[in-house]
């Protein structure tokens, strides 16, 4: 038996075959380790195109994109549900039947709900930060009435900026920016025709009702009120002083038998006096330049064309200002000092009510710029005489008057002569003999009138 019949060659054969095939299977898992790598590198390439396809859109979305600020690191964020804040407030005081009526709503904005509406919408017109818009995450902001609320609440009731979150859902910096913006606004809208200086007609209306208080010629009363600044800057502390001991800062006024304010010059340190103020203002800067309208009356048959303020004691005997009498005697002169210190009231009678309507003006001041002050008195002053003008009492029979025709003005050309009538009228506002005549003359005339009606 021959064992060996075919054994090499047949194992050979065997081995060679298997190694043959590990080969094959090893190329076929390479190839298929290939192909993989392939299809990955594929999804690699999509997944890259699309993430730059989507970081392009993103670019293009973010450039036509107002650029907004971030976070304030430490903020915090409080939901205070500004929506439905607005709309209760929209409900109480400004719907078609608001929840409550005229009269509260007079009392607690201090003037009628149609002049609150035209102020709103001139202000929201003027500046655009009054009006509603959206965030960046497209909720509704404050409306201009919320904001607008707000600032009425820190003018008429004195109350801190903090305390008008609880009702109009409104951050103290929001609302203190609000008033200062609404303020500046207001003087700006307003000021030429709410705060400006006796035209003709005025003129002639303010003569004719003097005359029949008894004072012919009389356009108003003059004086100042001191403003508290309990954060004055230490290093102005001393400067602002007055004789209170706190700072202050002092409004000159002149008003009417309406309390209507025709003048104020706000700014000066309560360190000064009256006569500091008055040489300091504008007041007879248009009578000295030669474009005040003028006031012509007649009195014991003398004529004048210089209207005059009363004034109490503290302001010097110039020939616009007429002054009651120290220690009156004659009956005569007490007379004069009851009827002059009477309607020399209309301006303290305007400065209780500007600080009963605006309470923020009779506390203390608690902004530290000095301008931001001004624009606060500035705008109470206007909405003062807006307020008087919407309630005023157009047929009452002391607005009974004639209007005075427009005056023609010649302004001299030489430089020279235009100077030297400057002077004279400079001196002629400063006369204390015509002071003296003035007063004396206005004496015998109320009592001629007080004799004749006693008869």
């Amino acid at each position: 038996m021959n064992f060996n019949v075919g054994g090499p060659s047949h194992l050979q054969y065997s081995i060679s075959s298997s190694s043959s095939d590990s080969e094959n299977d090893d190329e076929v898992r390479f190839l298929n380790h290939l192909q993989g790598f392939d299809t990955q590198a594929e999804v690699i390439t999509r997944m890259c195109d699309n993430n730059n396809r989507l970081w392009a859109h993103y670019i293009a979305h973010q450039n036509n994109q107002v650029t907004r600020g971030g976070s304030i690191p430490g903020h915090i964020v409080i939901n205070r549900d500004r929506e439905n804040a607005d709309r209760n407030l929209f409900t109480d005081y400004f719907a078609e039947n608001p929840r409550y009526p005229d009269s509260m709503f007079r009392r607690r904005f201090r003037m009628g709900r149609s002049l609150f509406l035209r102020i709103f919408n001139a202000v929201a017109e003027h500046d655009n930060y009054f009006m509603q818009r959206r965030d960046g995450l497209g909720r509704l902001g404050l409306s201009g009435l919320q904001k607008m609320t707000a600032v009425f609440r820190m003018l008429a009731y004195g109350i801190a900026a903090d305390a008008t979150d609880e009702y109009i859902k409104i951050g103290e910096s929001t609302a203190i920016q609000s008033l200062k913006k609404f303020c500046r606004a207001v003087v700006e809208v307003f000021v030429e025709q709410y705060l400006r200086s006796p035209n003709a007609n005025d003129v002639a209306r303010l003569l004719h009702i003097g005359k029949r208080r008894g004072f012919p010629g009389m356009l108003g009363s003059l004086d100042c009120m001191h403003w508290k600044w309990k954060n004055c800057p230490t290093a102005w502390a001393g400067q602002y002083a007055g004789r209170s001991g706190s700072p202050t800062i002092i409004l000159e006024a002149v008003a009417d038998y309406d309390l209507w304010i025709w003048h104020a010059y706000f700014g000066l340190p309560g360190s000064n006096n009256d006569i500091n103020v008055l040489e300091a203002s504008h007041l007879f800067a248009n009578l000295a330049e030669g474009i005040a309208h003028p006031a012509h009356y007649v009195i014991q048959g003398k004529e004048y064309n210089m209207g005059y303020y009363l004034a109490d004691g503290i302001y010097p005997k110039w020939s616009t200002l007429v002054q009651s009498i120290h220690d009156p005697r004659s009956p005569k002169k007490k007379l004069f000092a009851m009827k002059q210190e009477g309607c020399r009231k209309d301006v303290e009678r305007a400065f209780g009510v500007l600080q009963s309507r605006f309470a923020i003006v009779a506390g203390p001041a608690r902004f530290w710029n000095k301008n931001v002050l001004h624009d606060i008195m500035t705008a109470c002053i206007i909405m003062h005489n807006m307020i008087i003008e919407d309630e005023r009492d157009v047929d009452a029979a002391i607005e009974d008057w004639m209007e005075a025709p427009t005056p023609e003005v010649e302004i001299a050309v030489d430089e020279n002569t235009r100077f030297q009538e400057f002077l004279a009228r400079h001196r002629q506002i400063k006369d204390r003999e015509a002071h003296i005549a003035l007063r004396n003359t206005l004496i015998d005339h109320l009592w001629e009138e007080y004799t004749n009606s006693e008869n």
